[in-house]
């Protein structure tokens, strides 16, 4: 069984204990996510299932289950590049920390990072004390991967 495989039926799992259903389409665009392993539009998760399943998603119905699936905390919106990327511990059953994105600005890939509360509680403070407040702790850092870090040098 693939990798790909195991983290789906997770998935559904998650779901189903939940009282929600992971369908075909939903599991398409979640695979995308999981394959690509880097950031992806509406419009190019309508690529990947027409390339990769022969199937026409409108892009409509794209960003629905992209908002179902965020509801189920498999996939995460990525604010800036208006972009979604899957759950890096959908197979986990732990508590995890806060989690932040690091985006690397040539090739979009993303690792899924997670920092301790205190640091978001700082700076939620500090937010607070500035007369702001944090509408969200997600942190998304523009960065280079290693891979494109090496092939600048």
């Amino acid at each position: 069984m693939s990798i790909v495989s195991k983290v789906l039926d997770r998935a559904e799992e998650k779901c189903k204990a939940k009282g929600a259903r992971l369908t075909e389409k939903r599991k398409h665009i979640l695979s995308g996510l999981i394959k690509t392993q880097k950031a992806l539009s509406a419009y190019e998760l309508v690529e990947y299932c027409r390339s990769e399943f022969d199937e026409v998603i409108p892009p409509m119905s794209v960003y629905r289950i992209l908002d179902f699936l965020a509801g189920e905390n498999l996939v995460h919106k990525l604010q800036l590049a208006n972009k979604y990327v899957a759950c890096s511990h959908i197979s986990c059953d732990h508590a995890h920390e806060i989690p932040q994105f690091l985006i690397c600005a040539e090739c979009n890939s993303v690792k899924e990072i997670g920092i301790k509360k205190t640091m978001i509680d700082t700076l939620k403070h500090n937010i607070e004390q500035a007369g702001y407040q944090l509408k969200s702790s997600q942190l998304e850092l523009h960065c280079l991967c290693q891979d494109c870090a090496s092939r600048a040098a």
